[in-house]
Protein backbone atom coordinates (compact mmCIF):
# COMPACT_ATOMS: atom_id res chain seq x y z
CA UNK A 1 0.00 0.00 0.00
CA UNK A 2 1.11 3.43 -1.06
CA UNK A 3 0.86 7.16 0.33
CA UNK A 4 1.86 9.69 -2.03
CA UNK A 5 2.35 13.30 -0.71
CA UNK A 6 2.18 16.27 -2.92
CA UNK A 7 4.24 19.28 -1.90
CA UNK A 8 7.65 18.99 0.07
CA UNK A 9 7.47 21.91 1.75
CA UNK A 10 8.61 21.71 5.64
CA UNK A 11 5.07 20.10 6.36
CA UNK A 12 5.12 17.34 3.45
CA UNK A 13 8.37 16.46 4.22
CA UNK A 14 7.48 15.85 7.91
CA UNK A 15 4.84 13.49 7.39
CA UNK A 16 6.98 11.70 4.45
CA UNK A 17 9.46 10.71 7.48
CA UNK A 18 6.95 10.31 10.10
CA UNK A 19 4.44 7.78 8.11
CA UNK A 20 7.14 6.53 6.45
CA UNK A 21 7.56 4.26 9.95
CA UNK A 22 3.92 2.64 8.97
CA UNK A 23 3.33 2.89 5.17
CA UNK A 24 5.47 3.33 1.69
CA UNK A 25 5.48 6.92 0.98
CA UNK A 26 6.45 8.69 -1.85
CA UNK A 27 7.07 12.90 -1.91
CA UNK A 28 6.32 14.44 -4.66
CA UNK A 29 7.89 18.10 -5.75
CA UNK A 30 7.99 20.54 -8.85
CA UNK A 31 11.13 21.75 -7.08
CA UNK A 32 14.56 20.08 -8.29
CA UNK A 33 15.48 17.06 -6.09
CA UNK A 34 18.68 16.10 -6.98
CA UNK A 35 20.71 17.58 -3.68
CA UNK A 36 17.45 15.68 -1.81
CA UNK A 37 18.35 12.44 -3.72
CA UNK A 38 22.22 12.97 -2.31
CA UNK A 39 22.09 14.15 0.79
CA UNK A 40 18.79 12.51 1.79
CA UNK A 41 17.79 16.10 3.09
CA UNK A 42 15.24 18.76 2.41
CA UNK A 43 18.00 21.69 3.20
CA UNK A 44 15.18 24.51 1.97
CA UNK A 45 12.77 23.65 3.94
CA UNK A 46 13.36 21.21 6.54
CA UNK A 47 17.56 21.56 7.38
CA UNK A 48 19.25 18.95 9.60
CA UNK A 49 16.71 16.28 9.72
CA UNK A 50 17.32 12.94 7.32
CA UNK A 51 14.78 11.23 4.93
CA UNK A 52 14.23 7.64 5.50
CA UNK A 53 15.62 5.84 2.46
CA UNK A 54 12.24 4.52 2.32
CA UNK A 55 11.14 7.63 0.92
CA UNK A 56 11.05 7.82 -2.44
CA UNK A 57 11.41 11.35 -3.60
CA UNK A 58 10.20 12.27 -7.23
CA UNK A 59 9.38 15.13 -10.01
CA UNK A 60 6.99 12.84 -11.46
CA UNK A 61 3.71 12.82 -10.25
CA UNK A 62 1.85 9.94 -12.35
CA UNK A 63 4.61 8.10 -10.89
CA UNK A 64 3.27 9.34 -7.22
CA UNK A 65 -0.06 8.60 -7.95
CA UNK A 66 0.37 5.55 -9.34
CA UNK A 67 -1.37 2.77 -6.66
CA UNK A 68 -1.81 5.42 -4.02
CA UNK A 69 -4.61 4.29 -1.56
CA UNK A 70 -3.91 7.73 0.28
CA UNK A 71 -2.89 11.06 -1.19
CA UNK A 72 -2.26 13.80 0.89
CA UNK A 73 -2.41 17.68 -0.39
CA UNK A 74 0.19 19.49 1.11
CA UNK A 75 0.72 22.73 -0.95
CA UNK A 76 0.10 26.71 -0.51
CA UNK A 77 -3.95 27.15 -0.53
CA UNK A 78 -3.12 29.74 -4.17
CA UNK A 79 -1.88 26.36 -6.17
CA UNK A 80 -4.16 24.24 -4.79
CA UNK A 81 -6.69 24.03 -7.58
CA UNK A 82 -4.01 24.04 -10.45
CA UNK A 83 -2.83 20.85 -8.92
CA UNK A 84 -5.80 19.28 -8.30
CA UNK A 85 -6.91 19.30 -11.80
CA UNK A 86 -3.15 18.17 -12.88
CA UNK A 87 -4.13 15.20 -10.41
CA UNK A 88 -7.35 14.41 -12.12
CA UNK A 89 -5.79 14.65 -15.95
CA UNK A 90 -2.48 12.56 -14.85
CA UNK A 91 -4.79 10.36 -13.52
CA UNK A 92 -5.64 8.48 -9.62
CA UNK A 93 -7.00 5.50 -7.90
CA UNK A 94 -10.84 6.54 -7.54
CA UNK A 95 -11.12 4.67 -4.53
CA UNK A 96 -8.12 6.80 -3.17
CA UNK A 97 -8.50 8.45 0.21
CA UNK A 98 -7.50 12.09 -0.17
CA UNK A 99 -6.22 14.15 2.39
CA UNK A 100 -5.67 18.27 2.68
CA UNK A 101 -3.51 19.42 5.78
CA UNK A 102 -3.43 23.00 3.69
CA UNK A 103 -4.77 26.05 5.98
CA UNK A 104 -6.47 28.61 3.68
CA UNK A 105 -9.03 29.74 1.56
CA UNK A 106 -9.72 30.81 -1.80
CA UNK A 107 -9.79 33.99 -3.31
CA UNK A 108 -12.53 35.15 -4.35
CA UNK A 109 -14.93 31.52 -4.73
CA UNK A 110 -13.96 31.51 -0.74
CA UNK A 111 -13.63 28.01 -0.78
CA UNK A 112 -12.34 25.73 1.63
CA UNK A 113 -9.35 23.36 0.74
CA UNK A 114 -11.44 20.01 0.95
CA UNK A 115 -14.37 21.82 -1.41
CA UNK A 116 -11.98 22.33 -4.35
CA UNK A 117 -10.41 19.15 -3.79
CA UNK A 118 -13.89 17.38 -4.40
CA UNK A 119 -14.85 19.96 -7.32
CA UNK A 120 -11.89 18.92 -9.25
CA UNK A 121 -11.17 15.42 -8.44
CA UNK A 122 -14.73 14.40 -8.73
CA UNK A 123 -14.68 12.81 -5.54
CA UNK A 124 -15.88 12.67 -2.19
CA UNK A 125 -13.26 10.96 -0.54
CA UNK A 126 -11.95 13.45 1.22
CA UNK A 127 -10.50 14.11 4.45
CA UNK A 128 -9.43 17.23 6.36
CA UNK A 129 -6.02 17.40 9.12
CA UNK A 130 -5.92 20.22 11.14
CA UNK A 131 -4.17 21.63 14.48
CA UNK A 132 -1.59 22.50 16.35
CA UNK A 133 1.34 21.21 14.20
CA UNK A 134 4.64 22.96 14.22
CA UNK A 135 6.60 20.98 11.81
CA UNK A 136 9.83 21.50 13.30
CA UNK A 137 8.61 20.24 16.76
CA UNK A 138 6.96 17.23 15.15
CA UNK A 139 9.61 15.65 12.63
CA UNK A 140 11.89 15.55 16.24
CA UNK A 141 9.16 13.50 17.67
CA UNK A 142 8.00 16.10 20.32
CA UNK A 143 4.23 14.95 21.23
CA UNK A 144 1.49 16.62 19.38
CA UNK A 145 -2.25 15.87 19.01
CA UNK A 146 -4.38 17.28 15.63
CA UNK A 147 -7.44 16.28 14.46
CA UNK A 148 -8.91 14.94 10.80
CA UNK A 149 -12.58 15.72 9.71
CA UNK A 150 -14.98 14.12 7.13
CA UNK A 151 -18.51 13.85 6.78
CA UNK A 152 -17.65 9.69 6.19
CA UNK A 153 -16.60 9.35 9.78
CA UNK A 154 -15.37 5.47 8.57
CA UNK A 155 -12.90 7.85 6.59
CA UNK A 156 -12.07 10.04 9.06
CA UNK A 157 -11.15 7.02 11.47
CA UNK A 158 -9.13 5.15 8.61
CA UNK A 159 -7.38 8.19 8.53
CA UNK A 160 -6.81 8.78 12.11
CA UNK A 161 -5.24 5.52 12.71
CA UNK A 162 -2.80 6.41 9.00
CA UNK A 163 -1.44 9.09 10.84
CA UNK A 164 -1.76 8.21 15.01
CA UNK A 165 1.33 7.23 16.49
CA UNK A 166 3.62 7.39 19.56
CA UNK A 167 4.11 11.39 19.16
CA UNK A 168 1.06 12.13 17.13
CA UNK A 169 -2.04 11.62 18.37
CA UNK A 170 -5.04 12.09 16.24
CA UNK A 171 -8.72 12.99 16.72
CA UNK A 172 -11.91 12.60 15.09
CA UNK A 173 -14.81 14.87 13.56
CA UNK A 174 -17.31 15.57 11.46
CA UNK A 175 -17.31 19.43 11.47
CA UNK A 176 -15.25 19.36 8.28
CA UNK A 177 -16.41 23.14 8.36
CA UNK A 178 -15.41 24.50 11.64
CA UNK A 179 -11.80 22.26 11.60
CA UNK A 180 -10.87 24.06 8.24
CA UNK A 181 -12.40 27.58 8.99
CA UNK A 182 -9.99 27.16 12.18
CA UNK A 183 -6.70 26.03 10.77
CA UNK A 184 -7.32 28.80 8.46
CA UNK A 185 -8.22 31.80 10.22
CA UNK A 186 -6.21 31.43 13.45
CA UNK A 187 -3.27 32.31 11.09
CA UNK A 188 -4.79 36.15 11.47
CA UNK A 189 -5.34 36.24 14.91
CA UNK A 190 -1.30 34.78 14.52
CA UNK A 191 -0.63 37.76 13.00
CA UNK A 192 -2.22 39.60 15.33
CA UNK A 193 -0.42 38.30 18.25
CA UNK A 194 3.30 38.96 16.36
CA UNK A 195 2.34 42.76 15.68
CA UNK A 196 1.49 42.94 19.32
CA UNK A 197 4.73 41.04 20.31
CA UNK A 198 6.61 43.53 17.54
CA UNK A 199 5.32 46.91 19.50
CA UNK A 200 6.41 44.93 22.93
CA UNK A 201 2.54 45.05 24.33
CA UNK A 202 2.33 42.41 26.50
CA UNK A 203 0.86 39.78 27.56
CA UNK A 204 -2.20 41.12 28.46
CA UNK A 205 -2.98 42.46 24.84
CA UNK A 206 -1.58 39.10 23.80
CA UNK A 207 -3.89 37.19 25.79
CA UNK A 208 -6.95 39.78 24.72
CA UNK A 209 -6.25 38.82 21.52
CA UNK A 210 -6.37 35.61 21.29
CA UNK A 211 -9.35 35.21 23.25
CA UNK A 212 -11.49 38.10 20.89
CA UNK A 213 -9.87 36.26 18.02
CA UNK A 214 -11.32 33.32 18.76
CA UNK A 215 -14.49 35.25 19.37
CA UNK A 216 -14.51 36.02 15.83
CA UNK A 217 -13.65 33.38 13.95
CA UNK A 218 -16.23 31.69 15.47
CA UNK A 219 -18.91 33.69 14.97
CA UNK A 220 -17.73 33.43 11.10
CA UNK A 221 -18.08 29.96 11.37
CA UNK A 222 -21.37 29.79 13.09
CA UNK A 223 -22.87 31.57 9.70
CA UNK A 224 -20.66 29.54 7.90
CA UNK A 225 -22.75 26.08 9.48
CA UNK A 226 -19.43 24.72 11.78
CA UNK A 227 -20.90 23.85 15.07
CA UNK A 228 -19.25 25.71 17.62
CA UNK A 229 -17.60 23.32 19.95
CA UNK A 230 -14.94 22.55 17.45
CA UNK A 231 -13.08 26.61 17.74
CA UNK A 232 -12.66 25.48 21.19
CA UNK A 233 -10.73 22.23 20.08
CA UNK A 234 -7.24 21.54 18.25
CA UNK A 235 -8.26 23.05 15.03
CA UNK A 236 -9.12 26.37 16.46
CA UNK A 237 -8.30 27.24 20.41
CA UNK A 238 -4.69 25.03 20.20
CA UNK A 239 -3.77 25.78 16.95
CA UNK A 240 -4.21 29.50 17.47
CA UNK A 241 -1.94 29.42 20.50
CA UNK A 242 0.60 27.04 19.25
CA UNK A 243 0.77 29.82 16.55
CA UNK A 244 1.00 32.57 18.35
CA UNK A 245 3.57 31.75 20.44
CA UNK A 246 5.81 29.35 18.26
CA UNK A 247 9.02 30.97 17.24
CA UNK A 248 9.11 28.54 14.68
CA UNK A 249 5.56 30.49 13.76
CA UNK A 250 5.29 31.94 9.94
CA UNK A 251 2.57 34.42 10.38
CA UNK A 252 3.47 35.28 13.53
CA UNK A 253 6.86 36.30 12.75
CA UNK A 254 5.41 38.10 9.64
CA UNK A 255 3.38 40.06 12.50
CA UNK A 256 6.09 40.77 14.27
CA UNK A 257 8.55 42.45 12.20
CA UNK A 258 5.44 44.37 10.57
CA UNK A 259 4.94 45.54 14.29
CA UNK A 260 8.78 46.48 14.33
CA UNK A 261 7.64 48.62 11.46
CA UNK A 262 9.57 46.51 8.61
CA UNK A 263 7.15 46.82 5.09
CA UNK A 264 5.02 43.23 4.26
CA UNK A 265 6.35 43.26 1.02
CA UNK A 266 9.85 43.26 2.42
CA UNK A 267 9.26 40.79 4.78
CA UNK A 268 7.74 37.80 2.30
CA UNK A 269 10.24 38.60 -0.07
CA UNK A 270 13.32 37.42 2.39
CA UNK A 271 10.90 34.20 3.44
CA UNK A 272 11.59 30.75 1.89
CA UNK A 273 8.08 29.14 3.48
CA UNK A 274 4.71 30.71 2.88
CA UNK A 275 2.38 32.79 5.43
CA UNK A 276 -1.06 31.62 4.51
CA UNK A 277 -2.27 34.07 7.10
CA UNK A 278 -1.76 37.23 4.73
CA UNK A 279 -3.86 35.62 1.86
CA UNK A 280 -6.37 34.12 4.48
CA UNK A 281 -6.63 38.33 5.90
CA UNK A 282 -7.64 39.40 2.81
CA UNK A 283 -10.28 36.41 2.05
CA UNK A 284 -11.53 36.54 5.29
CA UNK A 285 -12.01 40.24 5.52
CA UNK A 286 -14.30 40.04 2.20
CA UNK A 287 -16.07 37.05 3.44
CA UNK A 288 -16.79 38.85 6.70
CA UNK A 289 -18.59 41.79 4.61
CA UNK A 290 -20.03 39.18 2.48
CA UNK A 291 -21.75 37.64 5.61
CA UNK A 292 -22.01 40.89 7.09
CA UNK A 293 -20.02 39.22 10.30
CA UNK A 294 -18.69 41.62 12.92
CA UNK A 295 -14.51 40.76 12.47
CA UNK A 296 -13.01 43.67 14.48
CA UNK A 297 -9.32 41.88 15.08
CA UNK A 298 -9.58 40.65 10.92
CA UNK A 299 -10.21 44.14 9.70
CA UNK A 300 -7.51 46.04 11.11
CA UNK A 301 -5.04 42.94 10.24
CA UNK A 302 -6.44 43.70 6.91
CA UNK A 303 -6.34 47.38 6.93
CA UNK A 304 -2.32 46.94 8.39
CA UNK A 305 -1.23 44.25 5.74
CA UNK A 306 -3.22 45.84 2.43
CA UNK A 307 -3.83 49.09 3.50
CA UNK A 308 -0.92 50.84 5.15
CA UNK A 309 -2.79 51.26 8.51
CA UNK A 310 -0.36 52.13 10.97
CA UNK A 311 -0.06 49.10 13.63
CA UNK A 312 -0.66 51.36 16.78
CA UNK A 313 -3.36 53.28 15.08
CA UNK A 314 -5.13 49.92 14.68
CA UNK A 315 -4.51 49.03 18.17
CA UNK A 316 -5.93 52.15 19.20
CA UNK A 317 -9.00 51.50 16.66
CA UNK A 318 -9.83 48.64 18.41
CA UNK A 319 -9.59 49.46 22.51
CA UNK A 320 -11.90 52.78 21.48
CA UNK A 321 -14.38 50.72 19.72
CA UNK A 322 -18.11 51.03 21.61
CA UNK A 323 -18.66 48.74 24.51
CA UNK A 324 -20.18 45.74 24.49
CA UNK A 325 -21.10 42.69 26.21
CA UNK A 326 -18.42 40.24 25.96
CA UNK A 327 -20.56 37.30 24.39
CA UNK A 328 -21.69 39.56 21.71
Amino acid sequence: MRLAILGAGNWGTTLGILLSKKIKVVLWTIEPIDEMLVTRENRKYLPGHKIPLGVEITNDLAYALSGAKYIIFSVPSTVLRELAKKVYNTGFDRDAVIISVIKGLEDNSFLRMSEILKEELRTQQVCVVSGPTIAREVVKGLPTACVCASTNIRLAEDVQKLMSGPTMRVYRSSDVVGVELGGALKNIIALACGICDGLELGANAKGALISRGLREITRLGKKLGADEKTFSGLSGLGDIITTSFSKHSRNRFVGEQIGRGRKLKDILSSMVEVAEGVHTTKVTYHMSQKYKVDMPITREVYKILYEDKLPAVAIKDLMMRELKHEHM
